[in-house]
């Protein structure tokens, strides 16, 4: 059974999930920490059927976003700042949402002393 491919997301809002790489906002049906071994299980069954995308540059994953193709996808950013990022992609009405993700970036650089994006 073959899936309908054709592009009819074209008004939709692509989400930054680290170090310049995007998702389509729309296809996203998860976003979860990647700690719990059903999440590992996930990752490993995704790498087995071609459809395990690692996004990490080299970095540890701290997020896994699953899309409505299956496709998993491994990101380097933390998950709570990835679904902040998809709620404000979602609602771009929301006035709070950048000021807060920028503070969030800022914590995180504080902490580790540099940026990694």
């Amino acid at each position: 059974m073959m899936r309908n491919t054709t592009n009819t997301h074209s008004g939709s809002k692509l989400l930054n999930i680290g170090f310049g790489n995007v998702v389509m906002a729309s296809r996203i049906v998860a976003v979860v920490t990647p700690t719990s071994a059903p999440m590992k299980r996930l990752r490993e069954e995704a790498r087995v059927a071609g459809k395990l995308v690692d996004a990490t540059h080299g970095r540890r994953t701290r997020a896994i976003v699953i899309t409505d193709s299956d496709h998993v996808i491994l990101s380097a950013i933390q998950a709570e700042t990835v679904a902040h990022r998809l709620q404000c992609a979602l609602d771009p009405t929301d006035d709070r949402a950048e000021a807060s993700d920028q503070s969030g970036r800022d914590n995180q650089t504080r902490r580790r002393g540099v940026a990694d994006e």
